[in-house]
């Protein structure tokens, strides 16, 4: 009797477990906790626009073909005193240099000025002469002749050095010194170089063009200038001289670019030489992916992802100009796109909800 009881227990207790399981009925769904997988994401509204289409080159300030100027004397002489050293920033009429003619300069200056002499008091004597009928007016001819060439060999010699024994050379323009050629107390001959300047606002930026770039450049095109030694804010330029040849040292073709600013000589820049604008819809770079298809976005739409593919226009640093079925009215996903694929649930913040339509 106890044996027979000992063996029913169990039964009864699994089965009454069973019933309540099978009453229970299944899972309502109101009271699950599982909820769709969904992304964060950041958005902007669609927005068309322009963007430079833009080459980068690379290059160096030089003076330009017309920014300099070398000063000399035309005579022999000496350098008595130099004022002024290489790299010097100078400016209009600032001392330069002395210079000292020589002595054979001075001699054929003086002799000029007593050929003149003669000559006018000649001319006085022939009209004297003339009013008297004692001499012809072709006397008178050949007499102002004379007058006129010993006064310009004199005006020559006054150019050349003033006639003066010795003479300050001063800048003629605000500028730099690029270059002093001779030493204090150096001997040089007529017309040597003795200084040279480079105008202060007469430098450019040399750069070297892809000769397959060459023949989209024009004159007067737009640039950025970026010093590479320096943290300083970019300077605006534009083209000014195109080569059509290539440089036999570096094989590129050279182009200047005037500068807005006043660059060190010898700088080196980054310029962005501006070709044309490209129209399209303007997206973050981060927004645009690509893959075996080609390029692609997200926008929004009922609070899923649905992806646009685009064709990729340009970029610059951060934007990129596409073209493509873009919905303006639909929000463009800049942020969390790489987590996401076409019809995935996503999820934005208070404000991003508040600035557009998940329509």
């Amino acid at each position: 009797m106890n044996t027979n009881s000992a063996h029913v227990a169990p039964v009864v207790i699994l089965l009454s477990l069973a019933g309540c399981a099978a009453s229970a009925g299944p899972p309502n769904p109101a009271f699950s906790t599982t909820q769709a997988p969904s992304v964060l994401i950041e958005t902007q509204t669609p927005m068309r626009g322009s963007i430079p289409d833009t080459i980068t080159a690379y290059g160096t300030a030089v003076p330009a073909i017309n920014g300099g100027m070398t000063l000399s004397v035309q005579s022999d002489g000496r350098v008595l005193q130099l004022f002024v050293t290489p790299g010097e920033s100078v400016h209009a009429g600032q001392r330069l240099l002395e210079f000292e003619i020589s002595a054979t300069a001075r001699s054929n200056y003086e002799q000029a000025v007593s050929a003149l002499e003669l000559a006018i008091e000649e001319r006085a004597r022939i009209a004297q002469l003339l009013s008297q009928q004692l001499a012809t007016r072709d006397q008178l001819a050949r007499a102002d002749t004379a007058v006129s060439d010993g006064q310009a060999a004199l005006n020559a010699l006054e150019r050349d050095y003033g006639g003066k024994r010795r003479q300050i050379l001063a800048a003629p323009f605000d500028g730099v010194v690029h270059a002093v050629p001779v030493a204090q107390g150096a001997r040089v001959q007529s017309g040597m170089a003795l200084v040279s300047l480079t105008r202060t606002d007469g430098m450019v930026v040399t750069v070297g063009i892809e000769p397959a770039l060459w023949h989209r450049l024009r004159l007067g095109q737009p640039a950025q200038l970026e010093a590479l030694s320096s943290a300083e804010a970019a300077l605006g330029g534009k083209l000014i001289r195109i080569d059509h040849v290539l440089s036999p040292t570096t094989r590129l073709v050279d182009a200047d670019v005037a500068v807005s600013g006043v660059p060190l000589q010898g700088e080196v820049f980054r310029v962005r030489i501006e070709l044309a604008r490209i129209e399209g819809w303007l997206v973050p770079r981060d927004a645009l992916l690509s893959d075996a298809d080609g390029a692609y976005l997200f926008q929004i739409s009922r609070h899923k992802a649905v992806r646009v593919g685009v064709k990729l226009l340009g970029s610059d640093d951060t934007t990129s100009a596409v073209d493509g079925p873009i919905d303006p009215q639909r929000l463009l996903v800049t942020q969390g796109n790489y987590q996401l694929s076409d019809g995935m649930a996503v999820r934005q913040g208070a404000a991003a909800r508040d600035g557009g339509s998940t329509s």
